[in-house]
């Protein structure tokens, strides 16, 4: 990770690896089926506790694929100071996957959301909402661990954008809309400052 003069935007400290970091255009669950919730996720305390809330109303658009038992949705709750709460809480793996992931490689969480036409990550946790983003000690930088166990995102042939490009939308719901402005200026700063560096380098 980079940790010269890293920019500081609502709070959190900024990784130049999004700008250069190369990904897929699109995510497209109907390519991947989901595979970047095979492994689960960690939630938060209170996005944990949001989701049982609705427990029978994510119980109810669950398929064949899912399990129904509540008490096998999650792992034990754990310190983590990257989280609001300082709790994470990590979904469990049915079937070979994340609970909420069903067979076509949907979110239930997501998928509730969007059938009561709700904003589509009301209940979605985080880390959820944010791949191959994460946070680290206030840092938002890049899951690399999470993403080269990936079979099509991390193809070269399929890298044709960068994260912070494909992630705009993800990151302004982190930052909010002017620190997405800010960082659009951050990347373009960034972006020169390495031509320039190339250039040096060349001459």
């Amino acid at each position: 990770m980079e940790n010269d003069n890293r920019r500081v935007i609502n709070g959190y400290k900024i990784d130049p690896i999004i700008f250069k970091q190369p990904f897929v255009k699109s995510c497209d669950i109907c390519i991947c089926s989901g595979e970047c919730c095979y492994y689960g996720v960690y939630t938060d305390k209170f996005e944990h506790e949001k989701i049982i809330e609705i427990k029978e109303r994510i119980i109810k658009s669950m398929d064949d694929s899912q399990t129904k038992n509540v008490d096998l949705w999650f792992e034990e709750p754990q310190e983590d100071t990257d989280f609001e709460s300082g709790i994470a809480v990590g979904t469990e793996l049915h079937n070979g996957k994340c609970v909420f992931l069903d067979k076509q490689g949907f979110c239930t969480v997501q998928k509730i959301a969007m059938e009561d036409k709700e904003f589509k990550w009301k209940y979605k946790p985080l880390y959820c909402i944010l791949f191959p983003l994460i946070i680290e000690n206030g840092v938002i930088t890049v899951d690399t661990e999470h993403l080269d166990r990936m079979h099509y995102c991390n193809k070269s042939e399929n890298q044709v954008s960068t994260i912070f490009e494909t992630c705009k939308e993800e990151i302004e719901y982190l930052v909010g809309k002017d620190g997405i402005k800010e960082l659009e200026e951050y990347s373009k700063e960034f972006s020169q400052k390495q031509n320039l560096e190339k250039k040096v380098s060349v001459e």
